[in-house]
Parts: structure tokens; sequence; C-alpha cells
């Protein structure tokens, strides 16, 4: 969720609710716009199970449309590219919610790089 909020001004807002070993994690946070707040939801809930993830930084993020006639009901690509101070590995998202892109590639972001922290 974004909102701007008098005397706050505009913040993002993310739940993600998973399944970890058979433990249901239920986190929220805030960030500076709603890939933020996602990614700091994200590895609120992993970190605990999952300390290397804290390494993990975004080191770019990249939107293309795809069909730009279609204007804003375009077919987005996400490129996110993350490091763990010795490697950094892309991840992708796609589709026409540019949020729902941006979540796949973030949780793709994740999972590769806990396999290389394997």
């Amino acid at each position: 969720m974004v909102e701007n909020r008098q005397g706050r001004g505009l913040f993002a807002e993310a739940t993600v609710k998973l399944s970890i070993n058979g433990e249901i994690m239920h986190t929220a946070s805030e960030g500076n716009g709603p890939v933020n707040a996602l990614d700091t939801a994200l590895r609120k809930a992993l970190a605990p199970v999952y300390p290397c993830l804290n390494e993990f930084t975004l080191a770019d993020y990249k939107v293309r449309i795809l069909d730009s006639h279609k204007g804003s009901a375009a077919y987005t690509r996400v490129l996110i590219d993350t490091q763990n101070g010795h490697e950094r590995w892309s991840t992708v998202g796609a589709g026409t919610n540019i949020i729902e892109a941006s979540w796949r590639a973030l949780v793709d972001s994740v999972e590769y790089g806990l396999t290389l922290a394997q």
C-alpha cells in the first residue's frame, strides 16, 4: 500500500506472509517505496532463519516497458541486481503489475542468493 498521510508525507507499507520450515511468518514493514517495503518485510521474515540475508544489498533496479502501445497497462520487465560483498547476480520479474513483477524478481534474488551462501 502506498499512502500520503498528513504530517508523514508519502510512504509505502508491505505485508508478507510465508511458510518457513512449516512455520507461518507474517511480517509487515514500511519503506521509502513499495519495493523497499516488500524487501524489508521479506528480510524481516527470513533473516532469523537465514542470517546471511543481511549481507545482501540491492545494487540496481531497472524497469522496462515491453509493449509501450498499451500505455500504463503495458507489460513490464523488472531487473534486480543484488550483491553480497563478493558476488553479484541478476534476477527478472515480468507482468502487467509492476509491484508483482518486482516481487517476483526480489524473491528470485533472495532464493538465488541463499543457494550461493550454502
